[in-house]
């Protein structure tokens, strides 16, 4: 089936940063409404407004999951609440056809003194199902949440990633025309995330899904086109890795020590300078990364550990080169020094991967050196692809030497 389920033409919701201005101006609507005029200065803004959404149009059709991507602040929990008919746009139009379940909210509109049984029949009626329906499909949500015992307690004694589940469970259990997901599957572990992935795969067969996201791993996996949205506005990619793209281009920090539009590349002290050269660019499958960092500290840093990772295009983790794993020690010494590794044999598909660079002290979190994107190299391999299966890449050739000889190279 192909019909359309999702209709949105030109849709655009304003609001006031002063809540005093909001009032008064929602107090002159309302006015303009009950006497049949239109809104004051509708097609503009009014002092201290913004456009959280702006002419906003796209369809999507049953059997499709829209991706809905974008920086903090850039209108995607807006546009989907004016979707699931939460709040109103003030311009445009929407049309949602058949059965929406929505999942915007972390605690998915749960009283938290009721138990999660009561929850689950409150919602579900809301949903639109007769107590008969609930009562039959009572056991499989129970069952999908992995409530247990749980099941008969308040909900204010769930943990965040119970209330998710049993939000999802719900949601998805009523076998909505319409799926609206806000950054659902942020939360939970490994297992959960894989059932929620086969049952949104199930219902895209007979239904449209509209997921909010910043994991690009979720938005490669399960979306069939994805809406950048950047100031209220977006922009729709038929081609995900296209969207995935203009999402990191957007992300890029600005700053003086970033080069071009879509990578990073930061030092932080005592770490001064840091330079990446990967000395062949278009590898043979099975052959040779030869890569080489040069390093200027201003003091020794002991016991550091580097990373290295590709990433395809779909911003999927394919390779992880990292010197955690080994009891050998790295020490940087003060002044200039490089770090001269191998990833071989190089055992990714075919087409072009991007890399990111890390160094950061052994059991720290802050790192001193950080390149995310930060350069590509592709890979030509005659060898059909089964999946982009990540991979511990051997990290035995590997050195540190100082650039003047002074010191011993340390070698891995």
């Amino acid at each position: 089936m192909t019909d359309t389920l999702i209709t949105a033409e030109n849709v655009s919701k304003k609001f006031c940063l002063s809540l005093k201005k909001s009032l008064w101006y929602g107090l002159q609507d309302m006015g303009s409404e009950l006497i049949g005029r239109p809104h004051h200065n509708q097609n503009g803004l009014r002092e201290q407004e913004f456009w959280a959404v702006k002419d906003v149009s796209f369809e999507l059709k049953r059997g499709m999951c829209l991706g809905l991507i974008g920086r903090n602040g850039a209108g995607k929990t807006t546009l989907l609440r004016m979707l699931n008919g939460l709040i109103k746009p003030d311009s445009g139009r929407i049309e949602m056809r058949g059965r929406v379940g929505a999942l915007i909210a972390l605690g998915a509109g749960f009283n938290p003194i009721l138990t999660g049984r009561e929850n689950i029949y409150i919602a579900a009626t809301i949903l639109g199902l007769s107590r008969k329906e609930i009562d039959a499909g009572l056991e499989e949500i129970v069952e999908f949440a992995e409530l247990g015992e749980f099941i008969d307690s308040p909900v204010q004694t769930y943990s965040s990633g119970m209330t998710v589940r049993l939000g999802f469970a719900i949601s998805t259990a009523v076998k909505p025309d319409i799926l609206l997901l806000d950054e659902v599957l942020a939360v939970g572990d490994a297992a959960f995330r894989h059932k929620c992935y086969h049952r949104i795969g199930k219902l895209m067969a007979d239904s449209a899904v509209i997921m909010v996201s910043h994991s690009m791993d979720y938005i490669a996996q399960i979306s069939s086109a994805v809406a950048m949205m950047r100031s209220g506005r977006a922009t729709i990619f038929s081609d995900p890795t296209e969207g995935i793209a203009a999402y990191n281009k957007e992300n890029a920090v600005a700053d003086d020590r970033v080069c071009g539009a879509d990578k990073v590349e930061m030092v932080y002290p005592p770490v001064r300078s840091a330079r990446l050269l990967i000395h062949e660019q278009d590898i043979q499958y099975g052959g040779r990364l030869e890569v080489t960092v040069d390093i200027d500290a201003a003091h020794d840093i002991p016991d550091v550990v580097f990373s290295f990772t590709a990433v395809n295009l779909k911003e999927q983790p394919v390779m992880c080169w990292h010197t955690g794993r080994h009891p050998n020690t790295f020490d940087i010494k003060e002044g200039l020094q490089r770090l001269r590794f191998s990833v071989a044999p190089l055992l990714l598909h075919d087409g072009a991967y991007q890399w990111n660079f890390n160094m950061v002290r052994r059991g720290g979190i802050e790192h001193t050196i950080w390149f995310m994107r930060a350069g590509q190299f592709t890979v030509r391999s005659n060898h059909r692809p089964i999946g982009d299966i990540p991979y511990i890449a051997d990290t035995r050739d590997c050195e540190l030497v100082m650039l003047d000889n002074s010191l011993n190279t340390t070698t891995l």
